[in-house]
């Protein structure tokens, strides 16, 4: 069984998750940690539930979802995982920054690894798959767990929304194309875990979603 706590941070009010297992092996998705309370409500989850941080998993790259990778690596020696697509399309951290307006210099983690569509992540006794779903960035990830029915989108689809696509490499036509092969494909009471906002379900975004 996968537990999931999410934390909601940053200026954009962005979900960061961890996800564990019985084992205490643990992922962590976007993490969008800027001030040093949310990293240390963060990092006292983490230690008070003794887990073992395996891997660093990035949806995508934009700044909101990013904030934190300086703070992982060099406090759990973890690089970020995305996909390539999102790594050479987008600009830095910082050029992002600048053009956000906010006022503040980013250390930029290179990717370590390029996470492709279909590939499993283990962890623990559990496994996600990941899923492309690329629009509102050139490279968007989802990351699916079929046993626990759940899937992680980042900025994709939300509860009656869709992700924007006015950013860099963004492309409405091709999101929502994306989030028909992918997404509404897997089953009705699946549980859409979002970016930014609360969890939703399948059924309630194909039935209700006037994006879609």
């Amino acid at each position: 069984m996968i537990s999931i706590k999410s934390f909601e941070v940053n200026y954009f009010s962005e979900n960061t998750y961890v996800l564990y297992d019985d084992t205490k092996e643990a992922v962590l998705i976007d993490c969008g940690c800027l001030r040093q309370e949310e990293q240390k409500e963060l990092s006292d989850f983490i230690s008070t539930n003794k887990l073992i941080l395996k891997r660093y998993l990035c949806t995508h790259l934009h700044l909101d979802h990013i904030f934190g990778n300086e703070f992982i690596y060099n406090t759990y020696g973890l690089k970020p995982e995305a996909h390539k697509a999102d790594v050479e399309g987008l600009p830095s951290a910082n050029e992002q920054a600048k053009a956000f307006g906010l006022p503040i210099a980013i250390k930029e983690i290179p990717v370590e690894k390029y996470l492709v569509n279909n590939e499993i992540i283990k962890f623990g006794e559990s496994e996600l798959v990941a899923l492309s779903v690329p629009g509102h960035s050139p490279g968007g990830l989802a990351f699916y767990n079929k046993k626990n029915g759940f899937v992680i989108v980042g900025d994709s689809l939300f509860a009656g929304s869709i992700g924007r696509t006015d950013l860099w490499g963004g492309n409405q036509e091709l999101l929502i194309a994306s989030i028909n092969d992918k997404l509404l494909s897997l089953p009705d009471e699946t549980i859409v875990y979002p970016g930014h906002g609360p969890e939703t379900r399948i059924i309630d975004e194909q039935l209700n979603n006037p994006y879609l």
